[in-house]
C-alpha cells in the first residue's frame, strides 16, 4: 500500500488489485474512530481516497502500521435483485460463452457480486466477482442510449444502469430496481461493499 497526500486535506491510498482496495476500504469503516474525523472514504479500482483528514502525513503513517486482513466472503450486507433476461446482447454474450441463451442467467446466478466502487453517474456501482473467463469485451460500437435498468457487461465488471445513457456495455437482462432514489437512505442501492445477487425474474 502506498499514500499521496492530496492537497492539505485529502490522503490517497494506492493498492495493487481489486480485493487488496475491498480489504482496505472495510479496515478503514471498521477503524473509521482513528482516522480523526475523516468525511468520506471513498474507494476506487485500485484506491482508497481518504477527504477531510488533518494531518495527511501523520494519519499516512499510522495506516502504514496497520494489518489488513483479508476481506471475508460473507462480509457486507447481501441483496438480491430480480433480472428478466431480456438484453440485445445477451445471445453474442452467450455465444463468447459458449454456451446456450438459456444458460446465461444460470451462470450469472450463481455468483455473488460485491459493489468494488460507484462511479459514471449517480448509483452506478462497479460489480467485480465474475470469473476471469466470463471477462468480456465492451461493444465495438457503444450505445448513443442505455434504458435505464439494464444489467451489462464489461472486462471484469458487471453493472446496471440506473438511468438512461450512452454506454458500450454487453447488455443482457433489465431490471425495475431502482438503483439511485435522493430521497432514500443511503440513495445509492449499489454502494461499496454490498454484496449483489441477481434472480431471474419469475424463477
Amino acid at each position: 500500500m502506498r499514500a499521496l497526500a492530496v492537497g492539505d486535506r485529502a490522503l490517497l491510498l494506492e493498492a495493487d488489485s481489486a480485493q487488496e482496495v475491498a480489504a482496505l476500504h472495510a479496515e478503514l469503516l471498521r477503524r473509521r474512530a482513528e482516522l480523526g474525523g475523516v468525511r468520506e472514504i471513498v474507494p476506487a479500482a485500485r484506491t482508497v481516497l481518504l477527504d477531510g483528514v488533518v494531518e495527511p502525513a501523520a494519519l499516512a503513517a499510522r495506516i502504514a502500521g496497520w494489518e489488513v486482513p483479508p476481506l471475508a466472503r460473507s462480509e457486507g450486507p447481501l441483496i438480491s435483485v430480480a433480472v428478466r433476461y431480456d438484453g440485445p446482447d445477451l445471445a453474442e454474450v452467450a455465444r463468447l460463452w459458449g454456451v446456450g441463451p438459456g444458460e446465461v442467467p444460470g451462470i450469472v446466478g450463481s455468483v455473488e457480486f460485491r459493489v468494488a466502487f460507484c462511479g459514471f453517474a449517480p448509483g452506478f456501482g462497479y460489480l467485480t466477482g465474475l470469473p476471469e473467463r466470463l471477462h468480456l469485451p465492451r461493444r465495438a460500437t457503444p450505445r448513443t442510449a442505455v434504458p435505464a435498468g439494464s444489467l451489462a457487461l464489461a472486462g471484469a465488471y458487471t453493472g446496471v444502469y440506473p438511468r438512461s445513457s450512452p454506454g458500450g456495455w454487453q447488455l443482457i437482462g433489465t431490471t425495475g430496481a431502482v438503483l439511485w432514489d435522493p430521497g432514500r437512505e443511503p440513495a445509492a442501492l449499489f454502494a461499496p461493499g454490498v454484496r449483489v445477487r441477481f434472480e431471474e425474474a419469475g424463477s
